[in-house]
């Protein structure tokens, strides 16, 4: 497993862009993103830490791998 570095959630959702994600909604410290094609949805909490749990769940739910991740950053 790689190790994750420490991300906020705005960093994570810059990230998650670049590969088409867009900002959806939000509703208190929950952003919603989305991809259309193919269709994913992901919460990201706007927080100044990710957790690295809620980070690399993140990550699966994208349908990205951690490297490829990483290379958005």
């Amino acid at each position: 497993m790689s190790k994750l570095p420490e991300l906020s959630g705005r960093d994570c959702a810059q990230a998650l862009t670049r590969v088409g994600f867009y900002f959806k909604r939000q509703t208190g410290s929950h952003m919603v993103l989305r991809r259309d094609d193919p269709f994913a949805q992901v919460v990201v909490p706007d927080h100044r830490v990710l957790d690295r749990g809620t980070l690399r769940a993140i990550i699966r739910q994208s349908g990205l791998s951690v490297g490829e991740f990483l290379e958005l950053l």
